[in-house]
């Protein structure tokens, strides 16, 4: 039978050891970027893993790519497309099952890393669909209830497991933000790690090495 062809862009890099149904790393980058990104990562995430970084589908000007728009209006305030966003997270719940197929990935070893818009995405998926998933790593981000289908606190999550991280002088996503996630997340009994560096809107090397120590150990 014909492999399916994945929906979005991506780059890949296949494990050191070729093994059937090894586990995966999905890499979900944040607004404004693209594939190339978080793929940086790759050289030092586990070699035993298929890595796998998307390309959001939308288009900005003059570059770089969204999962969905987020609008500005006055007073700086600003809002996110939910609609997009929610096909988005559709459209990455169907690149997983094109994924196993393709690459013969282990369906209960899925790890979603993602950053900013990359991380609201990854929680959407896991709580939407956590039979998908068994680890999130969700830097400088948090959950957006609006994006989670209806009647997902219903959904078993007895598998699932999550670290997340922010940069206590984050200027994009404010920390208050993101402290909410792992209270919100015990109230679904979710296991989750948080964690907070003296960083902006991005990924210390404390950070990276944390994160991958604690992917070790699931």
């Amino acid at each position: 039978m014909k492999k399916q062809t994945l929906p979005l862009e991506h780059n890949y890099k296949a494990p050191k050891v070729a093994t059937h149904k090894a586990p995966v790393i999905i890499l979900l980058h944040g607004y404004g970027s693209d594939q190339n990104d978080l793929f940086s990562f790759a050289p030092d995430l586990p070699d035993t893993h298929h890595i796998i970084s998307l390309k959001a589908p939308l288009q900005l000007e003059p570059s770089g790519n969204a999962w969905y728009n987020i609008y500005f209006e006055a007073g700086n305030n600003k809002f996110n497309d939910v609609p997009q966003a929610v096909a988005a997270r559709d459209s990455i719940a169907q690149c997983i099952d094109v994924i196993i197929d393709k690459y013969a990935v282990d369906p209960d070893n899925v790890t979603l890393l993602g950053f900013s818009q990359g991380t609201i995405l990854s929680f959407a998926v896991a709580l939407s669909y956590p039979d998908k998933i068994k680890n999130v790593i969700g830097l400088s981000g948090y959950v957006s209830e609006d994006m989670l289908k209806d009647d997902y606190n219903k959904n078993n999550f007895n598998h699932l497991n999550i670290y997340t991280s922010h940069g206590s002088v984050d200027q994009v996503i404010p920390i208050s933000w993101a402290q909410k996630t792992a209270p919100f997340l015990k109230t679904l009994d979710i296991d989750c790690t948080y964690s907070e560096f003296p960083v902006g809107h991005g990924v210390s090397p404390e950070n990276f090495y944390e994160f991958v120590a604690w992917l070790s150990k699931q």
